[in-house]
């Protein structure tokens, strides 16, 4: 048994460090890409950032559904709610921007992604330290320090996006209603869907940070208590 508990053990320590070391390249892929053309085409390289890295960021939003699995089933030790807003909020407005093609030259969708990528920079590296070893404080102080305000800062992003999508919304044919059938069909006007979820994202993001900031202020310490045991 515990040979195979071992095994178990190794298996579950190489996926998630293949999986955050996967997910570390694909956003300093993104954050490198967005950043050169910037430096090479200036304001005008906003236009592009969908096209450019919308599939990447993509792939790097729907493999994020996996972390609620690994803290489901006891991979990863933190809480589910404040990564479950995280990831759920990510993947709904990478939704509406794949549905929404004229929106997506936006200047604000380049800036919803360089934060999105700088909060990516910031957790995987921390959590391939945490797989291989004791990572450092500064790293650690660095990753649950600034997390917290670049999360609050995407967190208002993308709900001023949402609130410059409503006129798109409106306006797009097959997307300015949701039809229900329950028990006879029923229209809804998808921008109030679209209002509906607003109270909600500004709801469950304010819970999120200060979840954020409770388990940052355990995570510190607990880190004090074993530098002053050893």
């Amino acid at each position: 048994m515990n040979i195979l508990d071992d095994m178990g053990l190794s298996l579950s320590l190489t996926y998630l460090f293949s999986y955050n070391l996967l997910q570390f390249y694909g956003h300093t892929w993104i954050f490198t890409n967005m950043t050169a053309r910037f430096l090479s085409f200036g304001e005008d390289a906003q236009a592009g950032t969908f096209y450019f890295v919308g599939v990447m960021m993509g792939a790097c939003q729907l493999l994020s559904l996996l972390e609620l699995f690994h803290i489901a089933d006891g991979f990863e030790e933190c809480r589910l709610f404040p990564r479950f807003m995280q990831v759920m909020e990510r993947n709904v407005h990478l939704f509406l921007l794949i549905s929404l093609e004229e929106f997506q030259s936006k200047p604000v969708v380049c800036v919803q992604f360089y934060l999105w990528n700088i909060l990516g920079l910031l957790r995987y590296p921390h959590e391939l330290f945490c797989l291989i070893g004791t990572p450092y404080f500064k790293m650690l102080w660095v990753h649950q320090t600034l997390s917290i305000p670049v999360y609050l800062l995407s967190a208002v992003t993308e709900g001023i996006s949402i609130l410059h999508m409503l006129p798109y919304l409106s306006e797009s044919e097959g997307m300015d209603s949701v039809q229900l059938k329950v028990p006879a069909s029923i229209y809804i006007y998808s921008p109030y869907i679209l209002m509906g979820w607003l109270p909600l994202h500004v709801l469950g993001s304010s819970l999120t940070v200060l979840l954020l900031l409770k388990e940052r202020k355990e995570n510190l310490e607990s880190w004090n208590k074993k530098l002053k045991k050893d």
